[in-house]
């Protein structure tokens, strides 16, 4: 089968040159796993961290978010059979998505929305479960509660944020500020249903007291944390909620200590990667995701599409990514001939 590897470490600057098409035999399924005909990925910063990180001698295939076609499941599948249209973002500790055929857990995956194309399906899986992970599980936010909460999002312009603040807005009582800083993307914040939106490249108390708020409740801090911490401390009303997601250098909690504010990490390939007793729970949200999108209450963050996918079309959608320019997801779709 086609599939797309990074190959070589880092060589200077960056390793970007070293994604490459190669072959591969196909995979078998068993037990939980599904042998899914990848049909659309989308690419997310874990890939291009992994490209980056990577440091083998064997050619490790990237790729999180998918959709396709089930070919053949396991002996122990239940939910699934051959001919279903799924979606999932995998886990992190199996080849990735960037292949024609890839084996994935059953637990971890749903079916696709109806009312979606392959493209615009593949925009979703990982970041709806990151942002659907920290707003309900790790921050603690109740359906159709909160009200007189106020949650900021920090990045609201990326992947999870785009999926997040229409959670947010659509699916709590949350006052919702989304941070981004060009006009296209703050007026695609605003699209996506953000009460308000602020520029985090400048002080963000600043401009919490231009729209008149003076702390919030929550923050869901998707981006830079390490540049933002002591402004997002100081936003915090007392006993307020931090959760991240990226991966500062180091965060020092003591300051949190004053306010009581508690501190919520989200890594959605926790529950994949130690095999966690509520690891169906992710089959659960990408379904009820999956409704509500077929309900007209979500739409899909897709941004650009990249074309089929290749090598070439991956370095690409890699290096957009890592300019911090991209606005919603980056999509590739079909494999040539």
């Amino acid at each position: 089968m086609k599939a797309i590897a990074i190959t070589r470490a880092a060589q200077g600057s960056s390793n970007l040159d070293f994604l490459s098409d190669i072959e591969l035999p196909q995979p078998q399924a068993s037990g939980h796993d599904l042998l899914v005909e990848v049909k659309a990925v989308s690419v997310n910063p874990v890939d291009t961290k992994v490209r980056a990180g990577f440091n083998a001698d064997t050619p490790r295939v990237l790729g999180w978010d998918a959709v396709g076609v089930v070919k053949a499941v396991g002996q122990a599948v239940t939910l699934f059979q051959p001919g279903d249209e799924v979606w999932y973002a995998g886990a992190l500790t199996r080849p990735g998505s960037n292949s024609e055929y890839q084996l994935v857990d059953e637990r971890i995956v749903a079916h696709k929305p109806k009312t979606l194309d392959n493209a615009q399906a593949a925009a979703l899986p990982l970041t709806a479960i990151t942002a659907w992970e920290m707003l309900f599980d790790r921050l603690g936010i109740n359906e159709n509660g909160n009200e007189g909460d106020v949650l900021l999002i920090v990045g609201a312009a990326g992947g999870v944020g785009s999926i997040m603040t229409q959670l947010a807005r659509k699916l709590t009582r949350l006052t919702v500020i989304g941070t981004a800083s060009r006009p296209a993307s703050q007026q695609w914040v605003k699209e996506l249903g953000a009460h308000h939106v602020i520029d985090h490249s400048k002080p963000l108390t600043e401009e919490l007291a231009r729209i008149g708020i003076a702390q919030v409740t929550h923050v869901a801090s998707l981006n830079n944390t390490q540049e933002h911490y002591q402004q997002l401390i100081n936003a915090l009303q007392p006993q307020g909620k931090l959760a991240l997601i990226d991966d500062p250098e180091s965060l020092d909690a003591l300051p949190l200590k004053v306010k009581s504010i508690s501190l919520h990490w989200e890594f959605m390939f926790t529950r994949s990667m130690f095999t966690t007793r509520d690891i169906i729970e992710q089959h659960n949200l990408l379904t009820r995701v999956a409704q509500l999108i077929d309900q007209d209450v979500l739409k899909t963050t897709l941004g650009e599409h990249f074309g089929t996918i290749n090598a070439a079309n991956l370095r690409k959608a890699h290096a957009l990514l890592e300019s911090q320019r991209a606005v919603g997801k980056i999509v590739l779709e079909g494999f040539a001939g």
